[in-house]
Order: C-alpha cells, then sequence, then structure tokens
C-alpha cells in the first residue's frame, strides 16, 4: 500500500540563533518562510547540553504566529509537559528512551489539548514505537545523536525512516515523520525521498550566504523534489 507524499514543512531549531534576541530571530525565521520552529528542550542528563525551559518559550510566543513545538530531550517529561503547553507549544515530542510509561506520558499530553509526538535515537528500534502509534501526530526520527547541534548527519537512518512510512501508511494512520539532525542542502533529498515530511534545519539555514530565505526556498525545494521523484 501506497500513499501520496505529505506535505513538506521546514521547522528550523533555534540553537544556533542569538539567544540574547530569541523574539527577533524567531520573527526572522518566520519571515523567511518557515512552517513551525523547533525548541530544543535539554535538561543536562538525558542529552550532554542545557538550553530552554518554558519560560524562554512564552517569551517568544508573541513573536510569530507560526506553531511552536518542543523537542523535550529530557528525562520524565511528564512532569514539566503540562508548562510547555502553557508556554505556548502545540506539539510536544518525548523519547521513548527518556519515560518508563511512555503510553501514559502521550495520554497526558494529550488531554492538554496540544499534539503528542515521540522521538526515537539512533540506535532505538522502531518496534518501540509500534503500540503507541495511534496516539502520536508525529515520530521524529533522529539523525544524529541528540544534545548538540551542527553534528554530521547519520544516513543509515533512511530506511529506518522508509520503514516507519510505510508501517504508518500500511495501517492508515495520519502521523508525519520529521527528521532531525545534520539536514542540510546535501542531505534533505535523502532524508525526504525515505518518507519524511518535516524536516529540522539549524546550522544549515544560518550559515547559508543568502540568508535565511534563500535557505528555507533551497531546503523545500528540494525536499519536495525529492518526494516527486519518488526515490528510496
Amino acid at each position: 500500500m501506497t500513499a501520496s507524499p505529505r506535505p513538506v514543512q521546514i521547522a528550523p531549531s533555534v540553537l544556533p540563533a542569538d539567544f540574547s534576541r530569541l523574539g527577533e530571530e524567531c520573527a526572522a525565521l518566520e519571515e523567511a518562510g518557515v512552517d513551525r520552529i523547533q525548541w530544543d528542550v535539554m535538561d543536562g542528563q538525558f542529552v550532554p547540553n542545557l538550553t530552554f525551559g518554558p519560560d524562554v518559550i512564552a517569551a517568544c510566543r508573541s513573536a510569530v504566529t507560526i506553531p511552536f513545538e518542543a523537542h523535550l530531550m529530557v528525562n520524565t517529561p511528564e512532569v514539566l509537559a503540562e508548562r510547555y503547553v502553557e508556554a505556548g507549544c502545540n506539539l510536544l515530542l518525548v523519547h521513548v528512551e527518556s519515560t518508563v510509561h511512555l503510553h501514559r506520558c502521550l495520554e497526558q499530553i494529550r488531554s492538554t489539548g496540544a499534539g503528542a509526538g515521540v522521538a526515537l535515537n539512533p540506535s532505538t528500534p522502531l518496534h518501540a514505537v509500534e503500540h503507541i502509534l495511534d496516539l502520536v501526530e508525529m515520530v521524529l526520527v533522529m539523525t544524529v545523536n541528540p544534545g548538540f547541534g551542527g553534528q554530521a548527519y547519520i544516513p543509515t537512518m533512511e530506511p529506518k525512516v522508509a520503514a516507519l512510512r510505510q508501517m504508518i501508511v500500511d495501517r492508515g494512520l495520519d502521523v508525519d515523520i520529521e527528521v532531525d539532525g545534520g539536514i542540510g542542502p546535501s542531505t534533505i533529498a535523502g532524508a525526504a525521498a525515505a518518507g519524511a515530511n518535516v524536516l529540522v534545519a539549524g546550522s544549515a539555514l544560518y550559515r547559508d550566504p543568502q540568508g535565511l530565505a534563500h535557505a528555507v526556498t533551497d531546503l523545500r525545494d528540494r525536499a519536495e523534489a525529492a518526494q516527486s521523484a519518488g526515490t528510496r
């Protein structure tokens, strides 16, 4: 069974942004044409880095109208999940590896009115999400090991993305696939051709010499071309 490609969404990470002017940085991304903004929330425990809390995200919410999603790279995400919804995040992504009761955690997020998503580290197999796909709007397949921006893309995750897309299609579910890590002009086509339609880019956007708007358009065009070609 096959299905038509899902619309491509470019979802920048703000990790490379100037943290002293995050509201302005979010506004610049919206103006550049991105579809959503991803907040990489790190606790220094689940991953070896420390970033944003809900108060920082809330302070930027009024700067833009596009959706926010929080990628919770934290242990026991259920403890503060509601705070991130209150901060203005429309979707919360929790890691399979970070909570003992994943099903309960996803139900908790859904009960707030926000969308629930689940993330998989590179070494985590797909069967870890097989029995919760009916609860999520999105599955994030990490294409680097989480914790830091600017890492090299792991191309061996593409068969994992393709297998996940087939699993979703076979079950007739309405679920996006997101990839995060090392996404740029040279890697986005492979991820999109494999079946990912929400593409997180950070460093590649900010280092484009022609600016954010050019970077967003270029990445979107490459992903859509790869979808249309149907190469896997």
